[in-house]
C-alpha cells in the first residue's frame, strides 16, 4: 500500500450511521486512526463496516489536552482531518498555523451530510494540490 496522503482521526461514533461506501471512498488515499474512548466494540464495528481486518488506534491520554497533543503529534507533516466534539484553544491555534493542511470538524456523533461534504471538499482541494 502506498503512503497515505492524509490522516483522518475520529472516535468510532463519528462514522456511525455514515455510509460505509462513503467512508471507504473517502479513506482510499488516507489513513484512519480511531480514538479508543468508546471501547473495543465500537472500534470493531468500524473495522467491520470498512472491511478492514486491522485498524489503527491512537493511545488514550488521561486528559483532553494530552489527547489533543497525541493527535497533533500523530499528524506529523501530513494533512489531517480531525473529528471531535470540541477542540481546545491550543489545538485551534495549531490548526491555524498549519493552514490548509488541517480540517477540524466539530461533531459529537455521526457525521451529517453537511460535514461529509465539507470533508469531501477539503480532500478534493488536497488532491488538486498534489497533481
Amino acid at each position: 500500500m502506498p503512503s497515505p496522503r492524509f490522516r483522518f482521526v475520529c472516535a468510532p461514533s463519528a462514522l456511525a450511521g455514515v455510509s460505509s461506501e462513503w467512508s471507504r471512498d473517502m479513506l482510499a488515499e488516507g489513513e484512519l486512526a480511531l480514538l479508543g474512548s468508546e471501547g473495543l466494540e465500537a472500534i470493531d464495528r468500524v473495522a467491520h463496516d470498512l472491511g478492514q481486518r486491522a485498524i489503527l488506534l491512537l493511545r488514550s491520554e488521561s486528559d483532553p489536552v494530552g489527547q489533543e497533543e497525541t493527535v497533533m503529534a500523530y499528524a506529523q507533516s501530513l494533512p489531517l482531518v480531525w473529528v471531535a466534539p470540541a477542540f481546545g484553544q491550543r489545538t485551534r491555534r495549531w490548526a491555524a498555523e498549519r493552514g490548509p493542511m488541517t480540517l477540524l470538524t466539530t461533531s459529537a456523533g455521526g457525521l451529517d451530510a453537511e460535514e461529509q461534504q465539507r470533508i469531501d471538499r477539503f480532500l478534493a482541494i488536497l488532491s488538486r494540490q498534489s497533481e
